[in-house]
């Protein structure tokens, strides 16, 4: 319970602060930001900018990410889909009450801090199992359905976020929000991780029951290898599992209830021939 409350928490403040970057600095600017939210901001913009209505940037990113929570709650459980739909709402609830308000008139410091709070409300949401809709959760549907290069998703609508920003509101724009996009993805790198797979070796004495735990909560296969410990001469297991960003959470969790003494290293995986998931 106290773990839950802890990513409830946590959650509740990515919102706000994913909000908070859009309504004092992103917004003001026309600066856009990257992913469903960048869509929304350039929605809102040309809505305003061409019909005089005002609709608000909340509005419209949660109206997109309906479809992608429902995929979610079809393809990747309910605890997953409830605390990206928390995100989402309190990000729609807070960018309603914010007023939108220009802190400064300076477009590069916009563009930076508005990256930088953004991509600290983006990586600790990730960090604590959850994700913020959008791009995120289609990325992690296409992992479990198949081993798609879901870099070249992000790549195309961050570009087309890019252009659009040039196009609509002139090229300078376009090349602060190159700006904003590269911060925050360096912010979040630093907290999360911005890589898509992982390759975890978990060296543990309780190999068959650490390896049952995963099997039970998540969808990778595991390699199990015999090892002996150099100090105490003690016979051992490393377990090999190449799994995504968005399941690193729950790992930790798994292996910190079965076995708080295993030793766990986490390293970056560039690639992936063959199999990618359970059968």
């Amino acid at each position: 319970m106290w773990n839950e409350m802890k990513v409830f928490v946590v959650v509740v403040v990515g919102g706000i602060l994913n909000a908070a970057a859009l309504n004092f600095f992103l917004i003001p600017a026309k600066v856009l930001s990257s992913g469903f939210t960048g869509v929304a901001q350039l929605i809102s913009l040309l809505v305003q900018q061409y019909t005089g209505f005002p609709l608000g940037t909340g509005i419209v990113l949660f109206l997109l990410n309906v479809p992608v929570t429902y995929l979610a709650w079809m393809r990747l459980g309910r605890r997953f889909t409830l605390y990206s739909s928390l995100s989402i709402l309190v990000m729609t609830l807070v960018l309603m009450v914010l007023p939108v308000y220009k802190l400064t008139d300076n477009l590069l410091l916009n563009a930076v801090f508005g990256g930088v709070i953004s991509a600290i409300g983006v990586g600790i949401t990730l960090k604590y199992g959850a994700s913020t809709g959008g791009m995120d959760i289609i990325a992690m549907v296409l992992s479990r359905m198949k081993d798609r290069p879901i870099g070249l998703y992000y790549f195309g609508l961050n570009g087309l976020i890019v252009l659009s920003a040039g196009f609509f509101f002139g090229w300078e724009k376009a090349l602060y929000t190159l700006v904003t996009l590269y911060v925050s993805s360096r912010v979040i790198d630093a907290i999360h991780t911005r890589y898509m797979k992982l390759t975890a070796m978990i060296v543990t004495d309780k190999g068959k029951e650490v390896s049952q735990a995963i099997h039970e909560r998540l969808v990778r296969g595991i390699t199990r290898l015999p090892a002996k410990g150099a100090f105490t001469d003690k016979e051992k297991e490393i377990l090999l599992i190449v799994l995504t960003r968005y399941e690193l959470y729950a790992l930790k969790n798994i292996i910190q209830e079965v076995d708080p003494k295993a030793f766990t290293n986490i390293v970056e995986t560039t690639a992936v021939i063959g199999a990618f998931r359970k059968e």
